[in-house]
């Protein structure tokens, strides 16, 4: 006859059954944003995705707009921490220019972009969004140039490198919002194919001044 164990799976402390319930919320947050846009999105339908019950949604988050100021955050770390593991693709390129801009590409595509970009434009008319939006930005701008840094890091500090990514990212950022207008999931790439003709340039310039001593 087979002995039960006495030893079974630790039971989870409050803390971490918070941590998991704050963390459901926000991912269907997220996937409500991503699916139905930032006007569409309700508490309701989180709590629905989620898997909760309106209580839970409650205790953690008492109003749609404290949910989106978290999500803000929430995003802006899971964009960060997929950043990171995309540097090891372009690591051995013969064409640095070229690499780091396919990085940057890279680093903008997928659902959790499409997410942010609802956020950035609900956050143009909503004063507690935009400051959510205005702190967590360039942080993941700064957590791409670091990335960028690993690859180069000969030339990590130079105020001209530095220049040339913001300017690629900017101008990536424009073409990845026309791109959800036109709907056409390669016009976003042919725009930036034509722009990194000159973003080319611009990046292998920067990359050519001597690294600092």
């Amino acid at each position: 006859m087979a002995v039960k164990s006495t030893v079974g799976t630790p039971r989870r402390t409050q803390a971490q059954r918070s941590a998991e319930m704050r963390q459901r919320l926000l991912d269907a947050t997220v996937a409500c944003l991503i699916d139905y846009g930032y006007a569409a999105t309700t508490t309701a339908r989180v709590v629905e995705k989620a898997g909760v019950t309106k209580g839970a949604q409650l205790h953690h988050f008492p109003s749609k707009e404290s949910m989106v100021i978290a999500a803000i955050d929430y995003l802006a770390r899971q964009r960060a921490q997929a950043a990171i593991g995309k540097i090891g693709r372009v690591e051995d390129s013969d064409d640095p220019a070229s690499a780091v801009l396919e990085f940057l590409w890279e680093s903008h595509q997928g659902p959790m972009f499409v997410a942010t970009v609802e956020l950035w434009v609900a956050a143009r008319t909503n004063p507690a969004l935009v400051h959510e939006v205005k702190r967590v930005e360039p942080l993941v701008a700064d957590t791409l140039t670091a990335a960028v840094g690993q690859l180069l890091p000969g030339h990590a500090q130079q105020k001209a490198l530095r220049n040339a990514l913001f300017t690629a990212m900017e101008a990536l950022q424009g073409i990845m919002l026309l791109g959800m207008i036109d709907q056409d999931p390669t016009s976003s790439r042919r725009r930036w194919d034509r722009a990194c003709i000159d973003l080319h340039t611009i990046m292998a310039a920067a990359l050519s001044e001597p690294a600092p001593l």
